[in-house]
């Protein structure tokens, strides 16, 4: 049973920095694309960011290109978010995802992937 386990949401301030961090258990976290979604209050949920299995390829919705970073440490089972530039409009819940495939398309759909965390807050004050 695949688990996913994300850490290090919070409030911060617009402009502050915000690293996001995913536990996963129960598969062969190497063998995995991962990537990260969120939702924002009233709205539906989004693609952010997806990272291939070696970490050679990524993707990243245009709302968040060039302020995050996603990254995977294969060793340690963990997946990242690295957050800079924060806006109020980042405000959401974010969601760690799995799946074995690579999101073929420009950006994710949310049916690309069977795993999901529960999620972590962000908050971004203005």
């Amino acid at each position: 049973q695949v688990q996913l386990v994300e850490s290090g949401g919070g409030m911060v301030q617009a402009g502050d920095s915000l690293k996001l961090s995913c536990a996963a258990s129960g598969l062969t976290f190497s063998s995995y694309a991962m990537g990260w979604f969120r939702q924002a209050p009233g709205k539906e949920r989004e693609f952010a960011a997806t990272i291939s299995w070696s970490g050679a390829r990524t993707k990243y919705a245009d709302s968040v290109k060039g302020r995050f970073t996603i990254s995977r440490d294969n060793a340690k089972n963990t997946l990242y978010l690295q957050m800079n530039s924060l806006k109020p409009e980042d405000t959401a819940v974010y969601y760690c995802v799995a799946d074995p495939n690579y999101c073929s398309g420009y950006m994710c759909r949310e049916t690309d992937f069977r795993s999901w965390g529960q999620g972590t807050q962000v908050t971004v004050s203005s």
